[in-house]
């Protein structure tokens, strides 16, 4: 059986062959020596380097001079070393990960990897060492020393990865007891089981994103447009420019640690990416026959034994580490990850399969920042390493597209991929991977505009759309959504777009969802019998959401109110939900009584008497924006300052999303989810762009770049994106080399 202890490899020469250190600090010196920091009077870096090479170094030091904790933290994450920094409740978080993740495997692929990319993979190191060589004060929590390798454990800059989507409840339960044929328990559960729901709940952190194209045909300038919007945790990006001589020039949003624009722009197109294309992962339920000489598994005719091995999780225990060690178990199509019980007692036990291959993966990252056209552009959506994002583009040849997906598995359409299929049957198997143009795209649809909101990608184009019947369900996940109804709404007719209509746009206040939900409750509230006393309880609430605009805003009393109902009816119907595998929303309308919509109003009303002394408080007094610390997890407080925000929820149909995981601690709602790097960019001989982040660049709270871009934030007010080395050079507030 095959230990991976962690701890002991990160302190071990068996990672990776170190350079000499006379022969490091050379290269490091040289990097250096090539690199230019110009921080703007927003502190937004752009990074000039002689070489990518010296790019990359120079925008890994300047990430993690903004915030090393995020840096080091994605990579905590991504190698399964989370528990070390943060203790026992991470452990399983970490086994999850490890499933997945052999840091032996990484090393091979980095040996591997095309020169180029080493090259690029080794500067990203030697940039992370340098930084940490220079300020001692940056204390790391737990790796001291990076290797090339591994930038190969993050290769998509999603806020959530694959590997993520594994429900940390189910695997410890299944890994935290004795399965069948061990004859000894694989690990002693952990004293606190609690934390770990905490963390699988946060793991399902609300989200959305929102990507439009603009075609010359509807703009003012005869120009494409793009608007960016994703839809993340706050401060979850960096935002700056890269720059060399090699002819690498993009800008836009980097997930801290990586060396490449996840969504942006360069100067010639630009790209938006939102989650939910087509199916790149699948569960495989195997039937489990225990043998003396150990488990097997049904494959067709035959039984093929389970591979079994052994992970070791380190954790921070006191001043020290704990450990433990789990027996874990694959099958040829992945990992298994829980149990489950059929009816008739019979378990099987469920495998995930995923793409797995970090090496073109994170080329596939690289190479979109350096593109110019839709052609080359395409060639690297060929490579089919994506398996998370659609992407929504545009560019200066005034085309605009759409890639629904990217990897997406060939697979026997008979089978219902949504749930575990028989991992018995062979017919069950992927072959291959779609073509890139059996996929879902748009070039250039007629209707002169493009959008995704998470949605299906059959309202993508009004009635240019792809047509559902020409494809396998497999191709699409998501149904259609508030944001997507409220997208086509605002774009159908949409003419002589500039950057800032585009923005206006992109913050229409409509929240379309109550256009749905709130009619019924009216219904339900005019059947009320004359003398049921609710009639009277609730009459001035009534009134006052038929009155609504159902727009959100700051000082809008009906925009609270609706959505402390909403919020009660999600809370309430949540669990049913998720237990049909249904979208909440798409439950909500389905599935709600009238006595359901009625108590819920009640509630609503009674919770904002309770914790605002009155229902009639204005949805500004309520939905606030505050950021105290650079931790990871933002603490809130209702008696420190905070900012007034008119937005809402994407759950309601809004564009600009400003959300909260639930259940709060706090009477206030504190935005932690939401818009977070935004930008609204037109490509033309030269870019014109504008943009907005989420308080500020700096995690620093000392630092004047911590929250100066808050008050714009609340706003939807944008500033100029500074592209032009003579505009950089213009508004520079400081130029230095690393």
């Amino acid at each position: 059986m095959r230990f991976l202890i962690f701890a002991a490899l990160i302190a071990s020469s068996a990672i990776g062959v170190a350079a000499p250190i006379g022969e490091q600090n050379a290269r490091w010196r040289e990097h250096a020596a090539h690199v230019r920091i110009v921080r703007d009077n927003w502190g937004i870096a752009h990074i000039y380097g002689k070489s990518d090479a010296d790019t990359v170094f120079g925008a890994i030091y300047a990430q993690a001079e903004d915030d090393f904790g995020r840096v080091e933290r994605n990579y905590l994450n991504g190698l399964g070393l989370l528990a070390q920094a943060e203790g026992e409740s991470a452990v399983y978080s970490d086994l999850r990960q490890r499933l997945f993740v052999d840091p032996r495997r990484l090393q091979q692929d980095y040996r591997s990897s095309p020169a180029w990319l080493k090259t690029l993979m080794l500067a990203w190191s030697d940039g992370l060492n340098y930084y940490l060589s220079k300020h001692p004060a940056a204390t790391p929590k737990v790796i001291r020393r990076f290797e090339p390798w591994m930038a190969l454990s993050f290769t998509e800059g999603s806020i959530g990865g694959d590997i993520e989507s594994i429900d940390l409840a189910k695997l410890q339960e299944f890994y935290g007891k004795t399965p069948p044929g061990t004859g000894h328990a694989l690990d002693t559960p952990a004293a606190t089981g609690e934390p770990v729901a905490a963390r699988a709940s946060a793991d399902r952190l609300l989200g959305g994103s929102n990507g439009f194209a603009i075609a010359p045909s509807r703009s003012a300038s005869g120009h494409a447009l793009l608007w960016i919007n994703p839809h993340t945790s706050y401060y979850f990006r960096s935002e700056l420019q890269m720059v060399s001589e090699q002819g690498l020039n993009v800008y836009g949003a980097v997930t801290w640690g990586q060396f490449f624009v996840y969504q942006g722009f360069n100067a010639r197109n630009g790209w938006m990416h939102t989650s939910y294309g087509g199916d790149a992962i699948d569960e495989y339920a195997e039937t489990i026959v225990e043998k003396p000489d150990g488990l097997y598994y049904r494959y067709g005719g035959t039984l093929r034994k389970l591979q079994v091995s052994q992970v070791s999780i380190s954790f921070k225990r006191g001043a020290g580490l704990g450990r433990r060690q789990f027996v874990v178990y694959h099958s040829h199509h992945g990992p298994i990850i829980r149990a489950e019980s059929k009816a008739g007692g019979d378990t099987r036990w469920i495998a995930l399969k995923l793409l797995q291959d970090p090496v073109p993966a994170l080329a596939q990252s690289y190479l979109r920042t350096k593109t110019s056209d839709y052609a080359s552009f395409r060639n690297t959506q060929e490579m089919r390493t994506d398996t998370s994002n659609n992407t929504v583009y545009a560019d200066a040849d005034g085309t605009i597209a759409y890639f629904h997906g990217n990897f997406i598995p060939k697979r026997d359409p008979k089978f219902d991929f949504t749930h575990p299929v028989d991992g018995s049957n062979l017919q069950t198997e992927w072959h291959g991977p779609h073509a890139l143009s059996d996929t879902i795209t748009l070039l250039n649809p007629s209707n002169g505009w493009i959008l995704n909101t998470n949605n299906w990608p059959f309202s993508a184009a009004g009635a240019a759309s792809p047509k559902r019947e020409n494809y396998p369900a497999y191709m699409w996940i998501k149904g259609e959504n508030p944001r997507g109804i409220h997208a086509t709404e605002v774009l159908k007719d949409i003419h002589d777009v500039t950057l800032d209509s585009l923005i206006a746009t992109g913050y229409d206040a409509h929240l379309t969802a109550f256009d749905v939900l709130l009619p019924p409750l009216f219904n339900d509230y005019d059947q009320l019998s004359a003398d049921d006393p609710r009639r009277a309880s609730l009459k001035e609430p009534i009134d006052s959401l038929r009155a609504w605009d159902r727009r959100t805003a700051a000082d809008s009393v009906p925009t609270a109110l609706a959505i402390f109902w909403g919020q009660e009816m999600l809370e309430r119907k949540g669990p049913e939900a998720r237990d049909a595998d249904e979208p909440v929303y798409d439950y909500l309308v389905g599935h709600l009584t009238p006595a359901e919509r009625i108590d819920g109003l009640s509630a609503a009303v009674a919770k904002l008497q309770h914790d605002f002394g009155r229902w009639q408080t204005p949805w500004g007094d309520i939905n606030r924006y505050q950021r105290l610390t650079d931790d990871i997890v933002q603490p809130f407080d209702d008696g420190k300052p905070s900012l007034p925000v008119g937005f809402a929820s994407s759950n309601w149909g809004a564009l600009a999303s400003f959300d909260t995981p639930y259940p709060r601690k706090t009477r206030k709602i504190y935005g932690s989810v939401g818009n977070s790097f935004v930008a609204a960019v037109e490509f033309g001989p030269t870019i014109r762009a504008k943009a907005i982040m989420s308080g500020g660049e700096s995690g620093d709270p000392k630092s004047a770049h911590f929250t100066d871009q808050a008050l714009m934030f609340t706003q939807g007010r944008f500033r100029d994106v500074l592209f032009s080395r003579a505009d950089v050079d213009a508004h520079a507030e400081r130029s230095y080399h690393p």
